[in-house]
């Protein structure tokens, strides 16, 4: 089964980072100077505009410049020229690098804004992911095609209207979202051009999407007709996920594996550290690195409540926190609480309130996808994560400003017993943490 997806060095691209690796299973060798499919070699690129050479209109390309989208990052760099070829591609690189951008330029550069139908669709895991993938998308359309937003608690009865009076060109949509008005008909997907699903491997891995994504790809659509694009940060044993893609006719035969900073998953400039302390005691641990940080902006990541802890009668370690830190917090960020069973109304209200000022978001994972907010300088994970990819992701929400070097800290409490789970987070994720003596640093009377 490997064998059948041996990597081999997609040809007629000569990427200047040697980080880098782009691949397709169906491409053999050819020689630096050869083209395939209308590539060139490229040299390294000085702007944005000039890696985009002409394939995407020039006011979406002015938009982005205008909001400061001017160097392109080094996944924009390695991907567009595959992406804007038309070709399926797996863009596989750091959280905060770049990769919205890079496939909302080639949805732009795929649409025909003359044509009235649904001709983009692009698949997000979470309604608070999808309200950013629609401001970034509405923001480079600058009114000269519709943007619409299909969100987990949206008004679909209002929206099924719109859509079938006036088609959007492109459509932002979680999952079940989608399915409801695919299944109302209230549109048809055999007009779409271009399909991207973000967060790829967390979809695929939730039992409640995964059924639905894989009949959108391979029912109401064809791999044949449409050019399709998987994102995430993670994409855990890569080569089969692109074999199975193959397998499956996710996508097209010649796929194109883009995988930016193999070597590295995580942003150099995120210093690492963790703390021992008993589970009592960590509730005025993290008072204490709150008050010695002072960050501009955290998110406090704990664990969604087990359902045997929910039949003990037990709160969840959301509402611990959030009732601790309203108490003993004093300083100036105001506390904000964020997870999955909030209805949708409240969850809108938080993720409003973090874009607006200096918080302390205490969440559950459901931050940990997609949330760009390039204020956070800390994260704190007062729960360890499950595995390595929820670490790789919580980490990610720190760190995303553009081109900036500020170094920016995750934290983690851990029991004496869990050290052994960050130590083989560590391994898997190549990072090191330092350890912080709470002896010597904290000063608390339990």
């Amino acid at each position: 089964m490997a064998a059948a997806v041996s990597t081999a060095t997609f040809s007629g691209y000569a990427p200047p980072f040697p980080s880098t690796r782009i691949s397709s299973p169906s491409y053999t060798p050819l020689a630096a100077s050869t083209s395939r499919s209308g590539l060139r070699p490229l040299r390294a690129a000085a702007t944005l505009r000039e890696v985009c050479a002409g394939r995407v209109p020039d006011h979406v390309l002015q938009r982005a410049e205008d909001v400061g989208y001017v160097v392109p990052t080094e996944v924009q760099e390695q991907s567009l020229p595959v992406l804007l070829s038309g070709q399926d591609c797996i863009l596989h690189a750091q959280t905060g690098s770049g990769k919205t951008l890079a496939y909302l330029l080639s949805v732009f550069s795929a649409i025909d804004v003359r044509r009235s139908s649904v001709q983009a669709l692009v698949i997000v895991p979470t309604r608070e992911l999808g309200i950013q993938v629609t401001k970034v998308a509405r923001v480079l359309a600058a009114k000269a095609c519709t943007v619409m937003a299909l969100l987990d608690g949206g008004m679909l009865t209002r929206q099924k209207s719109w859509v079938k009076a006036e088609p959007p060109a492109i459509i932002v949509a979680t999952v079940a979202s989608l399915c409801q008005m695919v299944e109302k008909r209230a549109f048809s997907l055999g007009s779409i051009k271009i399909l991207v699903i973000d967060e790829v491997d967390f979809i695929f891995g939730s039992s409640k999407q995964v059924n639905s994504v894989r009949k959108i790809l391979t029912s109401y659509t064809a791999a044949s007709g449409r050019q399709t694009i998987f994102a995430s940060a993670s994409i855990p044993q890569h080569n089969r996920f692109v074999h199975d893609c193959i397998q499956h006719k996710w996508t097209k035969s010649n796929v194109v594996h883009v995988h930016v900073n193999p070597v590295q998953p995580m942003p150099s400039q995120l210093h690492h550290k963790y703390a021992i302390c008993m589970k009592k005691e960590r509730l005025h641990v993290l008072l204490s690195l709150l008050e010695r940080d002072a960050p501009k902006s955290a998110i406090i990541f704990v664990a969604q409540q087990s359902e045997k802890s929910k039949r003990a009668g037990n709160p969840p370690s959301s509402i611990l926190v959030v009732e601790f830190m309203r108490t003993a917090y004093n300083g100036s960020l105001e506390v904000l609480l964020l997870e999955e069973n909030m209805n949708f109304n409240a969850r809108a209200t938080s993720f409003t309130e973090v874009k607006e000022k200096g918080f302390l978001l205490v969440s559950t994972d459901i931050a940990s996808r997609g949330f760009d907010l390039p204020q956070i300088s800390h994260i704190y994970n007062f729960d360890l994560p499950k595995t390595a990819t929820d670490y790789l992701h919580r980490a990610g929400r720190t760190g995303r400003e553009p081109f900036s070097k500020s170094e920016c800290s995750v934290t983690t409490l851990i029991t004496e017993d869990e050290h052994f789970v960050l130590q083989r987070f560590q391994n898997e994720l190549k990072f090191h943490s330092q350890e912080l003596p709470l002896e010597s640093m904290f000063t608390f009377n339990l």
